[in-house]
């Protein structure tokens, strides 16, 4: 499948902390679970398949494979997970091609529930007011059924009243009660960011922020919004950008466009730094800088296809799908480049979901 298609994509990570037990508190340690601290890697598995699954990696790098399934003997994550986002002590582990979220325990990665109704091509949730939002595709070759569903935690039921956005809704962000979604345009191209507000449940606008916008990360009042520009089959072919929208007012700050037509893969922030890849080289630059750095930092090794990326406590991660078929690999890199560790992990890797 193409890196636009509907149906692979990646992206979201969150948290919880984490706490150790003496051996005097067993309520306490039966309650953290065996998953508590580390990260989870979403594999999305070969599509029309229900062999995606999820890694877990320990904080003393300890890797474990398809944890769902072995938390919950007889039951499988699905076809094509996207991505996991945790809230309070559950997580949310929405399956696309399967039509469904898993809602675990974070820590113990129990089953709690599985959510079906009123879900068609589900992508990523946030969560605002006592609610969860979920961007959903609708029929692929349709583009006027797009929607964001919203998902009542209290009941785990989703209302039937769906949220229409314009197509290819993509990840999605939650800042001051609002969520801000990413069109990056489904089959097609999108070029758009929509803002809904989650006290209405009501789209308060949408606008232009650059062609195929992917990674919507937020940082001291500024939503960065990293777009990987029109590609070559998709003519006329675009560069990729950086935006950056004041979160204050929902316009755009200030644009950073990348050259002739490159096109920038995955970006995280950290410490008042953007990192990004463009093919599988990754660079940085400040959140305040005006201009996009000429060389990069580092050449990932090892690395064939890069499919996932984040940056977190002066690691780097990033997820190598590999052929595409077979089960992939995660590396961690220091800042400067050198490998430190080496995870056979799922077939398709697309992320890293930090669970402290």
């Amino acid at each position: 499948m193409k890196r636009f298609n509907k149906l692979f994509l990646a992206v979201l990570v969150s948290s919880a902390f984490f706490v150790s037990c003496s051996n005097d508190d067993d309520n306490t340690q039966e309650a953290r679970g065996d998953y508590d601290g580390g990260l989870f890697i979403v594999n999305e598995g070969n599509f029309g398949t229900p062999n995606g699954a999820i890694s877990y990696l320990s904080d003393d790098l300890q890797i474990e494979n398809d944890v769902f399934s072995l938390a919950n003997p007889g039951k499988v994550t699905g076809d094509t997970p996207i991505c996991i986002v945790f809230n309070g002590d559950l997580a949310y582990i929405v399956v696309n091609a399967s039509n469904k979220i898993e809602v675990v325990n974070r820590y113990t990665f129990k089953s709690i529930t599985t959510i079906t109704t009123n879900l068609n091509n589900p992508r990523f949730i946030a969560f605002a007011n006592g609610k969860g939002y979920i961007t959903n595709w609708g029929d692929p070759l349709v583009t006027t059924d797009d929607y964001v569903a919203v998902l009542d935690l209290a009941t785990n039921t989703i209302s039937s009243s769906l949220i229409s956005v314009v197509e290819g809704p993509e990840k999605i962000i939650e800042n001051d009660g609002k969520l801000y979604i990413a069109h990056k345009g489904g089959y097609g191209q999108g070029n758009s960011l929509t803002v809904i507000n989650s006290a209405t449940n009501a789209v308060v606008t949408n606008f232009e922020v650059g062609d195929v916008p992917s990674a919507l990360v937020k940082d001291n009042g500024t939503l960065y919004v990293l777009c990987n520009g029109r590609p070559s089959y998709a003519a006329p072919e675009t560069a990729g950008k950086i935006v950056k929208v004041n979160l204050s007012n929902n316009t755009i700050a200030s644009t950073l466009t990348f050259p002739d037509v490159t096109h920038p893969g995955f970006m995280d922030i950290n410490n008042s730094k953007i990192y990004y890849t463009v093919d599988s080289n990754v660079y940085t630059t400040s959140t305040t800088s005006t201009t996009l750095p000429t060389a990069e930092i580092f050449k990932a090794a090892k690395v064939s296809t890069l499919y996932g990326f984040a940056v977190k406590n002066d690691n780097i991660y990033i997820a190598d799908a590999g052929n595409y078929q077979d089960p992939g690999n995660a590396y961690i890199y220091s800042l400067t480049g050198t490998i430190t560790s080496e995870l056979g992990v799922g077939i398709l890797p697309n992320g890293f979901y930090f669970n402290n």
